[in-house]
């Protein structure tokens, strides 16, 4: 079977390691008599060096990942093609012998080295033997570029510092309202009591959305979001959310809910769904200005293939738009993303995260664009129908 490109150099790899005692296939996960792999399809870096530590395989990743080419490497001992140092500045192929040694050993487990320059990368190695305590055959080192683990390891840390700046804030004022009230009850009017507690309530229910996000953000990255879905009436699940506006103060005339009818039966999580919509419109209403639109229709999913008889699937649509400033269109494709703020006032910027974590868990859209008047305009579409389990 062959594992080499074209050329010269692709016959040497490919005559060098078929040439070795066990199958290039039979050490590579999921490969069988009669696949072709080429190296250079390979997603990460493959460095292979033969019983004698001479490299007969660099492919296209490692030559990237290293920058040295493949023709230079090819044909030189490990150590030189591949010349890596652990964090503590010694020589890795020296300290860890990997044709020498203790005859049980079968590779490198993942760890961080540096190359020539101080360019951190992953690399780990395994030791291949004709039988488990036989001479090393092949030695195959993988390589991975550190940069997406501290891409994800930087998330991670401003997600921390955030929690812990947004937790912060409101406890403290828990503590320090709390501590006054049992050390000077007494010398407080019921007024100023009922004020310090409203407070304490405030900021209670504050750290309890903050938990909440994060749970959600949680199980949207692990792909653990439940959904428990029944019929639910978007149209009046929107009302319902108006409502609650006009009677905390809101103008009645500031909102304007158009439905166009008949809508198909929708099946969704009617939790998920009215935190998609809380978000929404409470962004709209805080950071807009104007008359908010809520257009609720019928729709079709134009990124879907039609079905058997030729239509495209239905879908549900909402827009909410307002007559604000809208999002300026350099920020239109970090909207999504954690931590996004539209302005100063507060927030953790992780609602509309979770929002496009929402919708998509239900098979659905969302976009954000300019409305007719100006401000922002968001739009989410929901499949509608019965699922499966229940057919």
């Amino acid at each position: 079977m062959s594992v080499g490109t074209g050329g010269a150099h692709g016959a040497l790899r490919a005559r060098d390691v078929r040439g070795a005692s066990a199958p290039w296939h039979d050490d590579t996960a999921g490969a069988g008599p009669g696949l072709g792999i080429d190296p250079d399809d390979l997603p990460d870096g493959i460095v292979v060096a033969d019983e004698h530590g001479r490299v007969v395989c660099f492919n296209a990743a490692a030559a990237r990942i290293t920058a040295v080419p493949a023709a230079e490497a090819l044909g030189r001992r490990l150590e030189a093609a591949l010349p890596l140092e652990d964090l503590e500045g010694r020589r890795w192929w020296q300290l860890t012998d990997p044709y020498g040694g203790l005859a049980i050993r079968n590779g490198q487990p993942e760890r961080n080295l540096l190359l020539p320059g101080g360019r951190e990368i992953l690399v780990s190695a395994r030791y291949v033997r004709t039988h488990p305590t036989g001479p090393v055959r092949r030695v195959v080192v993988c390589l991975r570029d550190t940069e997406a683990r501290r891409r994800t390891e930087r998330s991670h840390a401003e997600l921390i510092a955030t929690v812990a700046h947004e937790l912060r804030s409101p406890l403290t004022s828990v503590k320090g309202f709390t501590a006054t009230l049992l050390a000077k009850w007494e010398r407080f009017t019921d007024d100023q009591k009922k004020l310090m507690l409203e407070t304490v309530d405030a900021d209670a229910n504050r750290v309890t959305r903050l938990i909440a996000e994060l749970l959600d953000i949680s199980r949207i990255d692990s792909g653990r979001l439940e959904l428990r879905r029944q019929p639910v009436d978007i149209g009046a699940a929107v009302g319902r959310h108006i409502q609650a506006y006009v009677a905390s103060g809101q103008p009645a005339d500031r909102f304007l809910l158009r439905i166009e009818q008949p809508l198909p039966g929708l099946w969704a999580d009617p939790d998920k769904i009215d935190q998609v919509l809380s978000n929404l419109i409470e962004n709209a209403v805080r950071h807009g200005e104007g008359t908010v639109t809520i257009d609720v229709a019928p729709s079709t999913s134009p990124r879907e293939r039609p079905d058997e008889e030729g239509t495209a699937n239905a879908v549900t649509s909402v827009t909410v738009s307002d007559e604000g400033t809208g999002i300026p269109e350099e920020s239109m494709n970090r909207v999504f993303t954690r931590f996004w703020r539209g302005s100063k006032r507060g927030g953790t910027g992780l609602g509309l995260y979770i929002v496009k974590g929402i919708v998509e868990a239900h098979g659905g859209t969302i976009t954000v664009g300019r409305a007719p008047g100006g401000g922002a305009e968001f739009r989410f579409t929901l499949p509608v129908g019965t699922p499966a389990y229940l057919l």
